[in-house]
């Protein structure tokens, strides 16, 4: 693993490269959920642990939760996903 800091995608180059983000269980781990994100090529991209999603988005109204994570999510692609 690199000690170099991690890079991530704008918020709007985000949105050019992600089709779908997908709430799916872990084939690896029981009783884990993911959350995978797919490009407009149908391809996984890469993909968020649920649990770690929830915590840094913190309490949020309900009717908010998926905005939030979608965002969260949008704000944290690397920048190598350029190449998928």
């Amino acid at each position: 693993m690199s000690d170099e800091p991690m890079e991530f995608l704008s918020y709007e180059e985000a949105l050019k490269i992600v089709a779908a983000i997908q709430e799916e269980e872990d084939i690896h781990q029981k009783d884990r959920r993911i959350l995978t994100v797919y490009n407009y090529d149908d391809r996984e991209v890469c993909w968020f642990d649920f649990e770690e999603v929830m915590a840094a988005v913190g309490e949020v109204p309900a009717g908010e939760r998926k905005e939030s994570v979608q965002k969260y999510i949008l704000n944290h692609i690397p920048t190598w996903a350029r190449d998928i």
